[in-house]
């Protein structure tokens, strides 16, 4: 149990009873004494009044009337939260092992009207990755890779990682700052600034070997972004998508970086690289890339190669 699940149980083991002694505290929850006395003063400093008590029995008590407010919700509210609960099966998405009662739990916090409309509701709708002919069966496992909980674990401590990634016929080691974890057609993928070559990279979670903290790294993330916005200066490809072109991208792109949404919905973004403009492989891929992206973008920085490769295109379907 991590911490802040222990402090959460904890404040619910207090305010069911009217008294208590640290020695309770570490006996229950497996802490030691400073442990649990830090965590007393924590949920003291949420706004829950305690009563210390002197004394060789003395121990804690919650003044009367003075507990924990009730979590209300409304119909609708109640609604939204499971089908959002419902909509995430299949989603390979990280702390849901315990997925069967964390549904037992939400239900138990509604009337018996709301339980009958939640179950109607789970009958008609289904999501994407549901059977249609068997709603409770996956198509899929609903578990994340394993290394996808550590690698969360860990970011919860420090952005500076070493990871091994499995490239091809050989493993190689980078030492990143890991700037987003997002998830993407099924799969999870890590952006973060490669240290050593001051770059970006994408990483697919499912290739990585191992995980580590780079407690070498001094860099701050102020002095990455920083950097990051230095080298967006030499960017010399800049899109802007509209939702065709962001639908599109997602089907493919050839590019090592990732969409900025430029609003809540997503549904515009803006892209920003630097293209290889001696690499004529290169150059003529980002071409025929961009045509596939359809008219539904502006194009607000290109390379004169990438245009005169755009126009020979352009060319072979004029009449």
């Amino acid at each position: 149990m991590n911490k802040v699940e222990r402090i959460n149980t904890m404040m619910r083991y207090i305010n069911n009873r009217a008294h208590f002694t640290i020695s309770e505290i570490m006996q229950e929850f497996n802490i030691s004494r400073s442990t649990a006395i830090r965590d007393i003063r924590e949920i003291e400093a949420m706004g829950m009044p305690l009563v210390a008590e002197v004394g060789r029995d003395g121990g804690y008590s919650v003044l009367t009337n003075s507990v924990l407010p009730t979590v209300r919700f409304t119909d609708n509210e109640i609604k939204a939260l499971f089908i959002a609960f419902m909509a995430t099966r299949n989603q390979q998405l990280p702390y849901l092992k315990s997925r069967q009662s964390l549904a037992e739990k939400l239900l138990g916090l509604t009337s018996e009207n709301q339980q009958d409309d939640l179950v109607l509701l789970n009958e008609i709708l289904l999501f994407e990755g549901t059977n249609p002919h068997n709603p409770d069966l996956l198509d899929l496992s609903d578990l994340p890779d394993p290394i996808l909980e550590n690698l969360i674990q860990m970011l919860l401590f420090t952005r500076s990682l070493f990871i091994t990634v499995k490239e091809e016929q050989r493993t190689t080691t980078y030492s990143i700052y890991l700037l987003h974890l997002h998830h993407e057609k099924g799969n999870w993928l890590i952006e973060g600034f490669d240290v050593k070559e001051e770059e970006l990279r994408i990483f697919p979670v499912s290739h990585l070997v191992d995980i580590k903290a780079d407690q070498g790294n001094k860099m701050s993330g102020r002095e990455i972004l920083g950097k990051l916005r230095r080298r967006d200066k030499v960017n010399n490809l800049v899109l802007e998508l509209g939702p065709k072109a962001i639908a599109q991208f997602k089907k493919y792109h050839p590019l090592k970086v990732s969409l900025s949404y430029t609003n809540p919905y997503q549904t515009t973004a803006i892209l920003k690289t630097l293209i290889d403009v001696n690499n004529s492989e290169e150059v003529t891929e980002i071409a025929n890339w961009i045509l596939f992206l359809g008219g539904d973008l502006t194009v607000r920085e290109l390379p004169k190669e990438v245009l005169e490769v755009l126009n020979d295109r352009l060319m072979m379907y004029r009449p």
